[in-house]
């Protein structure tokens, strides 16, 4: 999303359905004088309902975006929506990513496995590593299967998770640290695969309670970021 930002085909801080074209963040009393922005959708500042994904069984009717905004079958979660003013407040929203994911879409013209592989994932080596849902059967080979906390595997190995931004990375360890490093580097200005210096520095200023831009921040070390999951879990960035 910033390198969009970057090459000047997105913007942080204006209303997102000046760009939007699929799907428009429905208007009501909360939005008549605070709009949902790019900003505040990555620092979860934004006002938006669903908190995360469950995913697809292998063998069910996959919604479109459409669907899943709207909160219509076959999507499994409620529509998302604006329930607070934003910028007013935090609270986590894959919602809000997914929004994000359409925006990207929209704008781009491009499937979104394709726009993440060829402006991140190829730029900084990350080739295990793919937004593709379902995974094509070469992949699917090779990669590990999930189970429930009683053990049980999940049928088919995997859920299919259509809000990629949010849910629909696959990828490694080794891959994963490879994106850890390359913001490290940006950062100090030793690297400018994806991103320049100052867009990595505004990316980690703290934009709400918890969130830079996309990343979670740490108030008692502020050289640290993370990402969100079951816990919180915070990486050096110095």
């Amino acid at each position: 999303m910033l390198a969009l930002v970057q090459q000047g085909k997105l913007s942080l801080d204006e209303d997102v359905n000046l760009k939007l074209k699929s799907w428009k963040v429905p208007e009501n009393e909360f939005t008549r004088e605070q709009k949902v922005t790019l900003r505040r959708l990555a620092s979860h500042s934004a006002g938006l309902t669903v908190h995360g994904f469950p995913g697809y069984d292998i063998d069910e009717k996959v919604p479109t975006l459409v669907q899943i905004f709207n909160g219509e079958k076959p999507a499994n979660t409620a529509a998302i929506r604006v329930d607070f003013v934003p910028g007013t407040d935090e609270r986590y929203s894959g919602g809000g990513i997914t929004i994000e994911q359409q925006l990207m879409i929209d704008v781009s013209g491009k499937a979104f496995p394709e726009l993440m592989k060829e402006t991140v994932l190829d730029k900084i080596g990350m080739s295990d590593s793919s937004y593709q849902q379902p995974l094509p059967p070469a992949r699917a080979a090779i990669t590990a299967g999930g189970a429930y906390g009683d053990g049980k595997a999940v049928h088919g190995k995997w859920h299919v998770y259509p809000e990629m931004a949010a849910a629909g990375l696959w990828t490694t360890p080794t891959d994963l640290a490879k994106f850890a490093i390359e913001i490290a580097l940006a950062k100090q200005g030793k690297s400018h695969k994806v991103l320049s210096q100052t867009t990595v520095q505004e990316m980690l200023k703290p934009q709400s309670k918890d969130f830079g831009i996309g990343f979670g921040l740490s108030k008692d070390r502020p050289e640290n970021l993370g990402i969100t999951g079951p816990t919180k879990d915070f990486k050096r960035c110095s």
